[in-house]
């Protein structure tokens, strides 16, 4: 049987410990920041075994996604690099990974064990107050990942959904001027996939940047790929940094918010949607819900439509993985309506709202039980179509039960 979705690339442990002031020093107070293999701290594996024991780590990337979907009853795969180690041939960060994919009821099976660079891993320097601490990550066996080997598992799965995370944080994977990654999204395509694929923000400052004008190169890597993807949502944030990298010149102070995410769109979509043969969904996602605009064969462009999430009460514990749960949400509709998506039938407005409702649930999760708010689809279902604009997350919660 068919997996549904195939998630891909950027398997990562996020260490989160107050103790990691180094971070601020190697990537700024705040920072953020892509770092090199040789500057990767020189902690043992087992002090990273005991800090995964003790609950300072949790599973980025596919972590972030994966565990979401196939808490609703989607089979769902994951193709990663990790690296090799003793922890049943695995290091400790990427047994950790493996374990807690595996512990949610993910296909683990197109695992690559590199034979020489560690599993990727994030360092986040834990802060209290007001102040925000660094965030360092360091790709390691992610900026080797080898496209002939995960067009074996897509042979193999054969996936209904392909999703590629991300763009822009893989050395090999963004290689070519990110045309190899266009490739295979483009072989995906050819084998029926429906795809996904999103980038990265690559900055810790992104309002001082959009309001410079400034560029940030490796959004070039969107370039070659957007033509052919079938689905891209971004931040808000992230979409105006693309557009001063691509074409710049817009003021954005000028304009509000609200016209600046219809812009934001009709610019992703007039630069991109090159043959408007397929369906295609582009999407911008906001504190409060997702701007989407979408297309399908014979028929005029819908959007851009905002989609106000429902679910916005209850208190934000991390917005780490926000967009990334996000996008499980949206996803996970899709895979459950995919005649309907090819054929333009689809609800667009209700997909969106599946994933604020997913991005609610996330980001108000303790670190300790990031998935536990995912109920079976229909659950989830009855509650995006109920139309009701939840109050308290307490009363969200109990809807779901």
């Amino acid at each position: 049987m068919a997996i549904d979705v195939l998630v891909l690339n950027t398997g990562v442990a996020d260490l989160r410990r107050p103790d990691f002031e180094f971070v601020d020093e190697l990537v700024g107070k705040g920072g953020l920041a892509k770092c090199q293999v040789k500057d990767v701290p020189n902690y043992s594996q087992q002090q990273v075994r005991e800090w995964i024991e003790q609950g300072y780590a949790t599973a980025g990337g596919p972590g972030n996604t994966a565990p979401l979907m196939a808490r609703t009853g989607l089979k769902v795969a994951v193709g990663v690099n990790l690296g090799r180690g003793e922890h049943n041939g695995l290091d400790a960060q990427g047994r950790f990974f493996y374990d807690v994919m595996t512990e949610n009821g993910i296909d683990m099976s197109q695992t690559h064990i590199h034979p020489d660079l560690p599993t990727g891993t994030t360092f986040i320097h834990s802060t209290t107050g007001e102040d925000r601490g660094g965030i360092a990550y360091f790709p390691s066996a992610n900026d080797d990942f080898d496209f002939e080997i995960f067009k074996g598992a897509v042979g193999r799965l054969k996936p209904n959904i392909v999703y590629y995370m991300y763009s822009g944080l893989s050395e090999r994977g963004d290689a070519n001027g990110g045309r190899d990654l266009a490739e295979f999204i483009k072989w995906c395509r050819s084998k029926g996939v429906v795809t996904i694929v999103d980038s990265h923000t690559l900055t810790s400052n992104p309002h001082e940047l959009i309001e410079a004008g400034k560029a940030i190169e490796q959004y070039w890597l969107l370039e070659p790929l957007l033509p052919e993807v079938d689905m891209f949502f971004t931040s808000s944030d992230e979409a105006k940094l693309i557009e001063n990298t691509l074409a710049p010149g817009r003021a954005w102070n000028k304009f509000g918010e609200h016209e600046n995410n219809l812009h934001s769109l009709d610019f992703l979509t007039e630069r991109f949607w090159l043959k408007k043969n397929r369906t295609k969904l582009f999407g911008v996602t906001v504190s409060n819900g997702a701007y989407e605009k979408h297309i399908y064969p014979d028929a005029p462009v819908s959007g851009p439509n905002k989609i106000e999430s429902r679910f916005m009460a209850g208190e934000v514990v991390d917005l780490v993985g926000a967009g990334d749960s996000f996008r499980a949400g949206l996803i996970t509709y899709i895979a459950r309506n995919l005649d309907e998506f090819r054929n333009g039938s689809m609800n667009f407005a209700e997909a969106v709202q599946m994933g604020n409702l997913f991005a609610s649930l996330y980001i108000k999760a303790p670190l300790n039980d990031r998935y536990g708010g995912i109920r079976p689809y229909d659950k989830m279902l009855k509650v995006v179509r109920s139309g009701v604009t939840y109050q308290s997350f307490d009363a969200l919660q109990k809807a779901l039960s």
